[in-house]
């Protein structure tokens, strides 16, 4: 329980401006991961997992663009991406592949295997956030 709370204070918005429009987040905790979608259909099309640890100055930093790129509507839009952050501290596997590297963001294929989405640069704007992440599901 104490994972969880940890994780919800660490993944939730930090400002409730960011909820403002009309897609509300919806958060699902699991034992060693927290899921992120602002759309309301129960299965979403496109899936990201983004690699995380409490108190990660860049791994906030993301979470809270991701959160933001969400709301954005346009062409790129990702409204209907499913984010699961996981905390890489919660099992010695993802510990072990991302200590050095985190953020890590990966993107869920048909097969629910993970391919990793080349680093976003912490100096991203939002919108560019939504455009790179929109190209990389694409593919």
């Amino acid at each position: 329980m104490a994972i969880a709370a940890a994780t919800m204070a660490l993944a939730r918005p930090t400002s409730n401006a960011l909820l403002t429009t009309t897609h509300r987040a919806n958060w699902v905790f699991t034992p060693f991961a927290v899921s992120y979608s602002s759309s309301s259909s129960s299965k979403p099309s496109r899936a990201l997992i983004l690699y995380s640890k409490p108190g990660c100055c860049l791994c906030d930093g993301l979470k809270e663009k991701l959160q933001a790129a969400f709301l954005l509507s346009g062409p790129d839009s990702i409204h209907d991406v499913d984010l699961q952050i996981r905390d890489i501290t919660s099992n010695p596997e993802w510990e072990r592949a991302y200590q050095y590297e985190i953020p890590v963001l990966a993107r869920v294929l048909s097969d629910g295997s993970e391919e990793t989405i080349p680093r976003l640069s912490p100096r991203l704007g939002v919108e560019m956030v939504q455009k790179k992440i929109a190209a990389a599901l694409k593919h």
